[in-house]
């Protein structure tokens, strides 16, 4: 068969040679690179430790900190456990960053928790992870960011019943979700160039609510400081879920794992990078959650639905559309960043062989993953459309989710040390880190089950749903052949439609 070549931007993923689409059918022509082509698009390690900081400190810095503070004031009870939350969350992002740095640095792999989880534990618990990242975590990192974009351009402009103001929040975020699925499917250039300037009105939005902080403090309004442990909630499940809002906002701090493969040294730039990052992410949440306090007594803080709104209507006068507009604008920029980061996790999940290859395919032309990118928003979609789906049950599952994974992620620094000693570890985090982190695992995952015992178990019962889709689909691979062509003719169609092309089988 005759082959095609053409040019691939060397920061998108390498097209391999082509699979046949199913028996019995016609060869298909997939465009194709030769060995020596293939050789010269291989992933460019082009991060550098600029980079690789701004990577952990953009991905971090999104809606959390503008939508959880009222979930963390909450549960805490008081303002001085409140800030005792957001400090110990991002010392528990801290440490578990140090454990993946050991992690990232012996096995210089991108893929982030389902290389590690395969290496410790073996396919099954690599599998749940791919198959809970795909259908729960990124999706419902999105729709949680994509309900704060809603809330933050709804609050100022309309005044309803909280019903109907929630219905519109979610319409605005469905539609703004729609909007950057388009343009992520559209081009690279264009997500990324979207990605760095919403990144200004993010930092905007930080810088004045700050300085409005500073300025209020140095006036005197301090009385909210006074008594910073009355009320502190004595529920171990309400502090639990206080800490789920916090690390909720720090969440992003692994991210550099998912590319470790693209950075320049990153022996010496991922420990720089992740302890300069995330002490800086922590110290700006920390000062925003202060500012907040000098505005807004605790109470307030519990019931507005947009903190950042509340207090520019409060301070800044006819001005005061400034912050909810810098607002919507970060949130929707994280959620361009999510679910960039969430459609290639798609594609590199089917191109492992755990989700139909389709998925697995990018546009000949774009070179953008089109299948992956509408794979995860229309899971996002469908996590706005329940009456119960509201911020804080949104990350209810996902922190739930997210540190049973988390958990095992540090569990397996300490299984990999006794199963593979000799592996080379250019970074050896002291061994009651990971101890200290699988205990608090633990507590973050079992406590909340006494507030919330069903979105719990509900979230429990999903994970353990991908057992029998492992064991039917990957495992043993159940499906009659006539099904498995029917897909497969399918899947000839829909490349023709929308000019996809195969993408290389990466293997780990």
């Amino acid at each position: 068969m005759g082959k095609k070549s053409f040019d691939i931007p060397q920061e998108e993923i390498d097209l391999g040679n082509k699979n046949d689409a199913y028996d019995g059918e016609k060869e298909l022509e997939y465009p194709v690179k030769t060995e020596k082509e293939n050789e010269a698009v291989s992933v460019e390690k082009s991060v550098g430790l600029f980079g690789a900081i701004s990577l952990i400190v953009g991905t971090m810095i999104g809606s959390g900190i503008f939508a959880s503070a009222t979930t963390v004031s909450i549960n805490a009870g008081s303002v001085g456990m409140a800030l005792l939350a957001w400090l110990g969350s991002g010392i528990l992002a801290t440490l578990g960053a140090l454990c993946y740095i050991e992690l990232g640095l012996m096995i210089q792999e991108s893929g982030g928790e389902y290389v590690y989880l395969k290496r410790a534990f073996g396919e099954l618990p690599a599998f749940l992870f791919l198959y809970t990242a795909n259908l729960l975590l990124k999706p419902a990192g999105i729709a949680g960011v994509a309900l704060t974009t809603g809330s933050y351009i709804v609050e100022p402009f309309y005044v309803c019943n909280p019903q109907d103001k929630m219905l519109i929040a979610k319409l605005i975020g469905a539609m703004c979700l729609g909007i950057i699925l388009f343009v992520n499917c559209a081009s690279v250039k264009w997500a990324t160039s979207m990605q760095m300037i919403f990144t200004v009105a993010k930092l905007g939005a930080i810088a004045l609510i700050i300085i409005t902080g500073i300025v209020r403090a140095s006036r005197g309004y301090t009385e909210n400081f006074a008594s910073p442990f009355e009320g502190t909630s004595k529920s171990l499940g309400k502090i639990g879920l206080a800490f789920y809002g916090g690390l909720w906002a720090y969440d992003g701090w692994n991210n550099l794992n998912y590319c470790i493969e693209e950075l320049k040294n990153p022996v010496k730039d991922l420990p720089k990078a992740i302890m300069i990052g995330i002490p800086l992410v922590t110290v700006l949440y920390a000062l925003i959650n202060a500012a907040y306090l000098t505005v807004l007594t605790p109470m307030e803080i519990n019931t507005t639905g947009a903190v950042a709104v509340t207090i520019a209507e409060r301070l800044y006068g006819v001005m005061a559309w400034i912050v909810p507009v810098l607002v919507a604008c970060s949130t929707f920029g994280a959620a361009n960043g999510v679910i960039f980061g969430a459609g290639r996790i798609v594609s590199v999940s089917a191109r492992q062989g755990n989700m139909p290859r389709l998925l697995g395919m990018v546009h000949s032309k774009r070179y953008t993953p089109i299948p992956g990118l509408f794979f995860t928003a229309v899971v996002g979609w469908l996590m706005l459309i329940p009456e119960s789906s509201n911020f804080s049950a949104i990350i209810t599952y996902f922190n739930f989710a997210a540190w049973i994974f988390y958990g095992s992620t540090f569990l397996s620094v300490i299984v990999l040390r006794f199963k593979h000693p000799e592996w080379e570890r250019p970074y050896k985090v002291f061994i009651g880190v990971p101890i200290v982190l699988v205990a608090c695992s633990l507590y973050l995952v079992g406590a909340p089950f006494s507030e919330n015992p069903l979105e719990s178990f509900y979230c429990l019962l999903f994970i353990l749903s991908g057992i029998p889709f492992y064991l039917c689909f990957v495992k043993y691979q159940i499906l009659p052949k006539s099904v498995l062509q029917a897909i497969d003719k399918a899947t000839f169609k829909l490349q023709t439609v929308i000019d996809l092309t195969m993408v290389q089988r990466t293997n780990s």
